[in-house]
């Protein structure tokens, strides 16, 4: 509480709302390991985690954040260089976003081109979603690769914010770091 002394009058004024006080860890990686059909760092302060819920399929998995509630869902999907099955692909992937249009007060789609010559759709969206920071990448001919990012607590999304950014910058590290394995590997 504020108390504002006025010729010889007091007032007072309620606190205004504070926010969760959040401390995060600086931003370090490692190599992802296991075998998959990707590679990418991954932040030292998430755990890799195989998917395994009744709708996973292989190379599924989500990157756990212990200290912030949150994760990474990665779904895998092969190309097998089919265009019909590609163009599937992209059609979920847009339709899991167009979910959140009820939630959302604005939906920012951008294409991200990587360094190793990839690019990648990054969907940011805003308001109480489910998930904030969404992204697919692809070669077009065996590799599709979605990720978005998922909070397990119910705490507004502008009190997540910093954790948000937090790991929203792991995940751009994620594809910038991005590199397709072969069949063999």
């Amino acid at each position: 509480m504020v108390i504002f002394f006025f010729k010889n009058k007091v007032v007072y004024l309620p606190k205004p709302y504070g926010y969760n006080h959040i401390i995060l860890p600086t931003h370090d990686y490692e190599p992802l390991t296991g075998k998959f059909p990707y590679q990418f760092e991954v932040s030292k302060h998430a755990v890799v985690i195989q998917d395994t819920s009744s709708r996973a399929e292989p190379y599924w998995v989500n990157i756990h954040y212990p200290d912030f509630a949150a994760d990474i869902q990665l779904t895998y999907k092969p190309v097998k260089n089919n265009m019909n099955l590609l163009r599937s692909y992209l059609e979920d992937a847009y339709k899991l976003t167009t979910k959140h249009q009820v939630r959302a007060y604005a939906i920012e789609e951008k294409v991200v081109k990587m360094p190793q010559g990839l690019t990648a759709v990054v969907v940011t969206l805003s308001g109480q979603v489910p998930t904030q920071f969404q992204f697919y990448t692809t070669d077009s001919t065996n590799h599709f690769l979605r990720g978005a990012l998922y909070f397990q607590t119910a705490l507004e999304n502008d009190s997540l914010a910093p954790v948000i950014d937090f790991i929203k910058q792991d995940m751009m590290h994620l594809l910038y770091t991005l590199q397709w394995k072969k069949a063999q590997e």
